[in-house]
């Protein structure tokens, strides 16, 4: 056997987050599938026999959808959606499976390799929060509609907010310890899976080459920024500064996982020292959480790290907006978010909504995955390359997307729509991320099921074959454009002046009905003879609609305002108005419909 490799820190630099080592979150955020097939009780006795029978038959170690769907016995949607889901979590950029359009994924075809790794994880189990301290307090506000309610809703987003702490939720930290203490676990069977066999007995006999260490940048990277695009080899003292043009040089198996375990043990210890304080009440500098007390309190409402995402966290009432400029990193996590508008007008990669409820949030463009989980009454808007909608009530969402939208998980009464809103810079953050306008498949949703069978929770027998429900269509007469106040005033920077999603004809007719409905009433305020006093309740009417119409959500006698209050009050003001023999053309009853208030507000603007 080869000497000991040591580690890439030392115990003077393990503080050093450069060169520590992490693990990649997008696999385990966005990469897992409750498909049941995909999870083995036994991953590495299933998978090196398959990783070979792929191989064998195909020399290129490239496999497509009809491939996988044979190896794995699963239907050739499913085998698209792995192919789909790996190509929008995938560490390299240079993949042929990411750099392929969204037409072209199944010619492009996997790497076997990065297969065997994607589907070994499907065996991972998410960090659960930790229980409200006063579950009976909350148990009234989360009705149980569904069978499955006592094991799937345990994180309603009324019991979130009222914890009024991020303490009962994982930190980013755990989270992390989390990811790598199920890697540290399954390191061996891992590295297996990329070893090749050579002459010889014992552990000596599976060997790495610089080719398949590097299918390891799948799951783990180094140093605070990412990959930045370096080869996760270089970091290896025993592939570090090979020649290009000379041919690999194998390195026992056993080397390669004795240096990778080191190098997580001394991530996990540095971690550990992290998270001591914070359970001791202390605050950790190092830290890169933000509590929601501070969040509600901080002026920007918002935080980010100079590694993974940022974080919108905590508001409640009112509304916000970011920019490229006002975030670092190319990841977005919004967390517990209530009755607020929130605008993310940028091109990410990737983007998590959590936790929040009656809300209505803007997603410029993400070109990997959107991933909505657990939120109520929420409205989306976005452009993206996939989204995952999972455990979520009573949502909306407006989509252009390129992938058929995947539903998981306990799902009721969801609608979906074609997107319905622009900025100015939207498509030029659709081309930057690589965000198709010409494939919009809102209307196919996925349902999968309405379990997950990577949360830690126990399930009764049969509940996993369950399907989760779908999301309706919304109907089209209901369907209505969502406008982007111009936030910074002046010339707008970007070349988009409309939808770039073509709308369905259903659709369009809808829309082209509300414009003709619109002309007429901006008629009748024109010529309705009001008096001075009654231009200025107008006017206020007017005031209090700007300051929410952003937010309004166009469901029957139902619109979302930036607070309750608020809403009550425009109801108000405008019952007043249209009670004036002027305004008898419009009943009386419209103050309450959010298409008539929508309409005056266009008309004093």
């Amino acid at each position: 056997m080869s000497d000991p490799i040591e580690p890439a820190t030392t115990s003077s630099s393990a503080k050093d987050p450069a060169l520590l080592i992490h693990p990649r979150r997008e696999p385990f955020e966005h990469g897992l599938l409750p498909i049941p097939k995909l999870i083995f009780t036994d991953p590495t006795q299933t998978l090196i026999p398959l990783k070979q029978k792929l191989i064998e038959k195909s020399p290129s170690h490239r496999v497509d959808s009809a491939a996988i769907s044979e190896a794995l016995q699963i239907s050739i949607d499913q085998a698209k959606l792995v192919l789909d889901t790996l190509a929008s979590v995938l560490h390299s950029e240079s993949d042929l499976l990411v750099k392929a359009k969204p037409d072209g994924i199944d010619e492009a075809g996997a790497d076997v390799h990065d297969l065997v790794l994607f589907l070994y994880i499907q065996s991972y189990k998410k960090l659960l929060p930790r229980t409200h301290k006063d579950s009976a307090a909350v148990a009234d506000v989360w009705p149980s509609t569904s069978a499955f309610d006592g094991y799937l809703s345990a994180l309603s987003p009324l019991q979130l907010v009222r914890s009024n702490s991020r303490r009962f939720m994982p930190s980013q930290a755990d989270e992390e310890a989390h990811q790598l203490s199920y890697l540290q676990k399954h390191l061996a069977n891992l590295v297996s899976l990329l070893a090749e066999p050579v002459e010889g007995d014992g552990e000596e006999s599976l060997v790495l080459t610089m080719e398949k260490f590097e299918h390891l940048g799948f799951l783990l990277h180094f140093g605070d920024k990412g990959s930045d695009g370096n080869l996760f080899s270089q970091r290896a003292p025993f592939f570090a500064n090979s020649d290009p043009d000379m041919p690999d040089v194998p390195v026992p198996a056993a080397q390669v996982h004795d240096w990778v375990l080191q190098n997580i043990g001394s991530s996990l210890e540095h971690i550990s020292e992290r998270i001591s304080p914070k359970e001791n009440g202390l605050p950790s500098s190092s830290d890169q959480d933000v509590p929601m007390a501070d969040a509600c309190t901080s002026s920007n409402k918002g935080s980010s790290s100079v590694r993974g995402p940022s974080f919108i966290e905590g508001i409640s009432k009112s509304s916000l907006v970011k920019q490229s400029s006002d975030l670092k990193g190319s990841s977005v996590k919004v967390l517990n978010c209530h009755d607020s508008v929130i605008y993310i007008l940028a091109p990410l990669r990737y983007a998590t909504v959590y936790g929040c409820s009656d809300a209505t949030i803007v997603l410029g463009a993400v070109g990997k995955a959107v991933r909505i989980e657990h939120c109520e009454r929420v409205h989306v808007i976005t452009a993206a390359n996939r989204i995952c909608i999972a455990n979520c009530r009573e949502c909306m969402f407006f989509l252009g997307v390129n992938q058929r939208p995947l539903i998981v998980g306990d799902n009721h009464k969801l609608q979906v729509a074609p997107y319905n809103t622009f900025y100015s810079q939207l498509e030029e953050h659709m081309k930057e991320v690589g965000v198709d306008a010409t494939i919009n498949r809102w209307d196919e949703p996925l349902p999968l099921g309405a379990v997950d069978p990577h949360d830690s929770l126990s399930h009764p027998a049969g509940v996993s074959e369950a399907q989760a429900e779908s999301a309706a269509h919304l109907d089209p007469d209901q369907f209505t454009n969502f406008l982007i106040p111009n936030w910074y005033g002046g010339e707008s920077q970007g070349s988009t002046k409309d939808n770039p999603f073509p709308l369905p004809d259903a659709y369009m007719a809808s829309q082209h009905r509300n414009q003709n409905n619109l002309g007429e009433v901006k008629q009748l305020l024109k010529e309705a003879p009001l008096e001075e006093n009654r231009k200025r309740e107008l006017s206020t009417a007017l005031h209090l609609l700007e300051t929410s119409v952003s937010s309004i959500a166009y469901k029957e006698n139902d619109f979302l305002a930036s607070s309750a209050v608020e809403q009550e009050r425009c109801r108000k003001k405008l019952a007043v108005l249209f009670f004036n023999p002027i305004m008898l053309v419009v009943p009386l009853a419209a103050a309450d419909q959010p298409q008539i208030a929508l309409m005056i507000y266009w008309f004093g603007t």
